[in-house]
């Protein structure tokens, strides 16, 4: 059995090959360690090259001492000699970080970390019992994330990928940022990303500690005095640039959590946009679809207010809202289910609206 290869063998001289091709060989050796055999068409398609390229790349491994064996004939293909390992399958940093995100593979397309995972999942399959490797596949079949939310169309911000290449890296951000009809500057130590119903979001603490130019309209959010974190709509970023100075590099608090510090946040977020409240009658299916039709917390609140019922079952609850305009919007879909008691403005729109239904319906 010819002795396995490092990464410096397929870098020789004689192979003459630049670090595109290299990593190509590569993911080539890799992809036939983990299969019985692959036609000429399956590597092209894999690899995003000509078969032609193909037939070059099997000759510069043989000749590096890779034992690539090709079966001729319709049913033929590239195989590896019986018993041929690598030990190209150690993971890069960057590789094994994005092997957690292998779940979401949209994300990593959007952050510019599709061919570190790609290459991560390969060495792992690799490395695997052949009894084992097509894990990913059936995990794939059976498995599938889909974070945007119905009825919209996600766009990835053009500035995510260099966001992301500094969240990896420690880098401090030079950023502007709209908020409404102007762009702030900021200087940011980038903690975390998240995605969160379609829309990238980034947690960073301001690095000199102030505000320029107020709090901001809800993507700009944080205590400075509590660790100076906020929270940025990628969106609407509308420059960045990642310090290359070694002092551009920042050191992470090791105590920042970002699941926590995301869940907190988006519940404050939440609970600073309820400045109203509407008192509603509910039937008992009122009651149980109110968690369908307002905001979580809203709805968590206005069920921790029931009273008791009246002689037609129906309970009173108090609703907090972001406006009358958007309780209006939402408790027009529980219909008959709800009677709006309070404030008086509201429940004569509900009014109005019930008799100019009752009059299509009559």
């Amino acid at each position: 059995m010819p002795p396995p290869v490092t990464a410096g063998a397929l870098s020789y001289p004689g192979c003459m090959m630049d670090g595109m091709r290299a990593a190509r060989l590569i993911k080539m050796v890799l992809l036939l360690q983990s299969r019985p055999s692959m036609t000429a068409a399956e590597l092209a398609r894999e690899l995003e090259v000509s078969e032609r390229t193909i037939t070059r790349d099997a000759q510069a491994l043989s000749e590096a001492g890779v034992p690539v064996y090709a079966d001729r004939g319709r049913a033929g293909g590239y195989r590896l000699i019986g018993g041929y390992r690598t030990r190209l399958t150690g993971l890069a940093r960057t590789e094994a970080e994005a092997l957690f995100l292998s779940g979401v593979p949209g994300a990593l397309r959007e952050m510019g970390l599709d061919d570190v995972a790609s290459a991560a999942r390969l060495k792992v399959s690799a490395a695997l019992l052949p009894s084992l490797r097509d894990a990913s596949q059936t995990a794939a079949q059976r498995f599938h994330l889909d974070a945007p939310g119905w009825f919209q169309e996600p766009q990835t911000p053009e500035l995510l990928p260099p966001v992301a290449e500094a969240v990896w890296d420690d880098r401090v951000l030079r950023v502007g940022y709209r908020r409404g009809d102007t762009v702030v500057e900021r200087e940011l130590e980038p903690y975390g990303l998240v995605l969160k119903a379609g829309v990238w979001y980034l947690a960073a603490r301001v690095r000199d500690g102030g505000d320029r130019g107020g709090r901001g309209d809800g993507g700009d959010r944080g205590d400075a005095a509590g660790g100076g974190f906020r929270v940025y709509r990628i969106d609407r970023f509308t420059k960045v640039a990642a310090g290359e100075r070694p002092e551009d590099r920042f050191v992470r608090d090791e105590s920042f959590e970002l699941p926590a510090f995301w869940d907190e946040r988006a519940e404050q977020f939440a609970r600073a946009l309820l400045r109203a409240e509407v008192v509603v009658r509910l039937t008992a299916a009122g009651v149980r679809q109110l968690p369908y039709v307002v905001e979580p917390v809203s709805a968590r609140e206005a069920l921790a207010t029931v009273g008791p019922p009246d002689a037609a079952g129906r309970v009173v609850v108090t609703v907090p809202v972001e406006s009358e305009d958007v309780a209006f919007t939402q408790l027009m879909a529980l219909g008959p289910e709800a009677e709006v008691v309070a404030p008086d403005g509201l429940r004569q729109r509900f009014a109005r609206a019930a008799r100019r239904m009752s009059g299509w319906y009559a």
